[in-house]
């Protein structure tokens, strides 16, 4: 029984009508679960407590959920985090005693217990220090109800018979001891993976064990492995599931079509990154004789090849996604499925799903068809491809058929037309910039070079786009509750946050609560030299895009039904979407079962958040590799982040991220200026602004605790607009990978590395 099937059979236990409130041993016992699953039992209280399903009560007797005890009483609940000197802070999760928009509450190094990073606690408010009328929230942790994780990554660095591991970032202020290194023949300077025993506090040291050694610290691959521990991604896949991908390969007859809809005469093409493995989409398209489009979005039937409730299935669930490593991909799914079965290569028959989308000539959807379908694409295009041919298609036209090109012409102009439309509604899209790094044959930087999403890039996107759309709205009618992607509107006070900001640069607007005030901003900044400032700003306010059932309105893409559906290879949400268009299709009626769901979704958006922060740190460290043996170099950056000690700057042509402490600031005495986003010299009047490009120099790089700092180039105090200013945020490499390029590029879309997804 996995963690969720626990969490349902806990919540339908608790709920029942016998049901008295008791401790989690007993529950265990009524369950009739063994003593060794206590610790999974609570674990799964604490994630329905969470969530408000049921409730600790007084003597940590586990009640129902409902009315639930005075805030003050119940503390805050949030996550923390703790910095380098001891002291943290925990952001508050939004509900009745920490609205949207609470701030950060302060915590002393005495009052964190032994929580550490990311873990969630709940914190009790203390009598705030400090006059004036707002002070500063203060508090105490009071009780960590789920760790982060266990498992951390470091260095094995043995100080006379001490054995430490001192672990990678800035996690812990100390190394942590670790028992009987022997076991495992480590050696100083390799790179292992621990166990925490005890977690460190303020009145005691930590305890861990090494489980595994990594290899010495700056072998290939060694940075890559250790990203892939820290962050407990699983990188094999259990036996089981193997042995399930190869029966369904076994019994996979394309000849079977089983009532599909025959589609393979159709003129079908999928359009990827050069480098892709999997294919998951593909388009058709035809003018119809009444001069309507009917596009045909083709994506690969993956809930035919993972049955519900398989091992395949619970794999998939528990990964919830692909993660795109630098130099490797983690699929969700086995090669033999990703790779194979379900990816629609050129010239073989691939089920699908496909969603027929009838279009008047103005670019209004008028109908919708769902159906299993069975298709045989003819030509596998990159982008580069699509787009040399729309630049010049006279040789391309050689080298094609007719209904290619034809197909390719009929894409380039619905697309452009469904993108004209989704703008004037109101759909938001920034312009920051998007850098690609290469890696040699070490898995080192050999370079990097700007990413353009030019039109090829936008055909696809607005035809994955409306097909989302289209089924989002196709379950909203069949009353079906289903995993939607969520992008909730940014809060108010950081909207009066922003139009303040955009007033200060000297651009006249009106409050941009509005969004269509602030797409006029955007296209009135669009090439100027306050371009990026203002895109960083908007970025700044927007929240994140998660899972979840709750039917709101998708805020950046301004759209009232919106889900994923277009890759179930690498999502498991569009694998669910799936499965609920199965049921439909069939006569059966979909449970609606919104507990699931709430906890389905939290699921699958923290995987989606892992996987982006482990691509993240990935690519920090093998910046901060390259770097550490250029100490000195010089680079053009843009601003990122203003604060009151300084400043946060990324580079333009190479993305390496880091701080430049107002005290290097040497030509002026420099102020914060919350209102504008800036440093404001005293003498000269000169501003550092969020979104200007200075020119700086690498001065100093620890690869271990992921430091950067940089300084500014003296005699820099200009101003100008990023280059290119049609680039998006995207990292990648050489090899071979797939990003999310089935989102817009919105603030609340999954595109990009920093966008909010």
């Amino acid at each position: 029984m996995n963690l969720t099937d626990l969490e349902l059979l806990l919540l339908k236990h608790v709920k029942s009508a016998g049901y008295r409130p008791v401790k989690p041993r007993v529950i265990t016992r009524q369950l009739g679960l063994p003593a060794a699953r206590k610790p999974d039992v609570r674990k799964a209280i604490k994630r329905l407590a969470k969530h408000g399903l049921i409730r600790y009560g007084a003597n940590h007797l586990v009640e129902t959920g409902g009315a639930r005890a005075p805030a003050a009483a119940a503390g805050i609940v949030g996550v923390f985090h703790r910095t380098a000197g001891g002291f943290g802070f925990v952001k508050p999760r939004v509900s009745e005693a920490s609205p949207a928009g609470s701030p950060d509450i302060y915590i002393p190094a005495s009052r964190t217990s032994d929580a550490a990073t990311g873990d969630i606690v709940r914190v009790q408010l203390r009598r705030s220090k400090g006059g004036g009328p707002a002070p500063r929230l203060r508090g105490e942790i009071v009780e960590v109800l789920k760790r982060e994780t266990h498992q951390f990554v470091g260095r094995y660095r043995p100080r006379g018979d001490m054995p430490l591991v001192q672990v990678d970032g800035k996690l812990f202020a100390q190394p942590i001891p670790v028992g009987d290194p022997g076991a495992k023949n480590v050696r100083p300077d390799d790179i292992v993976v621990i166990e925490m025993v005890r977690f460190p506090s303020h009145a005691h040291d930590g305890e861990a064990v090494i489980t595994e050694v990594l290899g010495p610290r700056g072998t290939p691959g060694v940075d890559t492995l250790s990203i892939i521990r820290a962050y407990a991604l699983p990188d094999t896949f259990p036996e089981d599931v193997l042995a399930s991908a190869r029966e369904q390969a076994e019994s996979f007859d394309p000849a079977q079509l089983d009532g599909r809809r025959d589609l393979t005469a159709l003129t079908v093409i999928t359009i990827d990154p050069a480098d892709a493995r999997d294919f998951d989409d593909a388009i058709s398209l035809e003018q119809l004789d009444n001069g309507h489009w009917r596009l045909g979005v083709h994506i690969a039937d993956v809930a035919h090849f993972v049955p519900a409730r398989s091992p395949l299935d619970r794999e998939a669930r528990e990964r919830g996604t692909s993660v795109y490593l630098l130099d490797r991909v983690i699929p969700m799914l086995p090669e033999i499925i990703s790779n194979h079965l379900a990816s629609l290569q050129p010239h073989r028959v691939r089920f699908a799903r496909t969603v027929f989308l009838e279009f008047a000539p103005d670019g209004v959807r008028v109908s919708t068809d769902i159906v299993r379908s069975a298709i045989r694409s003819v030509q596998r295009f990159s982008y580069e491809e699509v787009q040399s041919y729309l630049h010049e298609p006279a040789p391309w036209k050689k080298k094609l058929t007719p209904e290619v090109c034809t197909l390719l012409g009929h894409m380039h102009t619905l697309a452009m037309l469904l993108r004209q439309r989704r703008l004037d509604r109101g759909a938001l899209e920034l312009v920051l910039p998007e850098i690609k790094l290469e890696l040699d044959d070490a898995g080192q930087v050999a370079g990097a070079t700007a990413v353009i999403h030019d039109e090829s890039h936008q055909i696809i996107e607005e035809f994955m786009l409306a097909a989302n759309e289209a089924v989002a709205e196709y379950l909203t009618q069949h009353d079906v509750l289903f995993l939607r992607r969520v992008h909730a509107p940014p809060v108010p006070t950081k909207l009066r946050d922003l139009t303040a900001f955009v007033r200060q640069l000297g651009i006249p607007c009106d409050s941009l609560e509005s969004r269509f005030e602030i797409k006029r901003v955007l296209a009135h900044v669009a090439g100027r030299p306050e371009e990026s400032a203002v895109n960083y700003a908007v970025l700044r306010s927007m929240q994140k895009a998660v899972y979840g059932p709750e039917s709101e309105r998708h805020y950046a893409l301004n759209t009232t039904h919106y889900c994923h559906f277009t890759s179930p290879i690498r999502r498991y949400p569009d694998l669910t979407v799936h499965r609920l268009l199965d049921q439909l299709a069939d006569g059966q009626r979909p449970h609606n079962d919104m507990p699931r769901l709430v906890m389905l979704g939290e699921h699958c958006s923290e995987r989606e958040q892992r996987a982006a922060n482990a691509e993240r740190e990935l690519v920090k460290v093998k910046l901060l590799n390259y770097l550490s043996q250029h100490v000195g170099m010089r680079l053009q950056a843009v601003i990122t982040g203003v604060e009151d000690f300084g400043l946060f700057v990324q580079g333009v042509a190479l993305p390496a991220e880091g701080p430049i402490h107002i005290s290097s600031l040497q030509d002026d005495y420099y102020r914060f200026d919350a209102t504008s986003y800036s440093l404001v010299g005293h003498r000269t009047g000169h501003r550092y602004r969020l979104g200007d490009v200075v020119h700086v120099e690498v001065f100093h790089v620890d690869v271990d605790r992921r430091e950067l700092d940089f300084r500014i180039v003296s005699g820099t105090r200009h101003k100008a607009p990023l280059a290119p200013p049609a680039a998006q945020t995207r990292v990648a490499s050489k090899t071979s990978r797939r990003r999310s390029r089935h989102a817009p590029r919105s603030p609340g879309s999954s595109r990009g590395k920093r966008k909010r997804s």
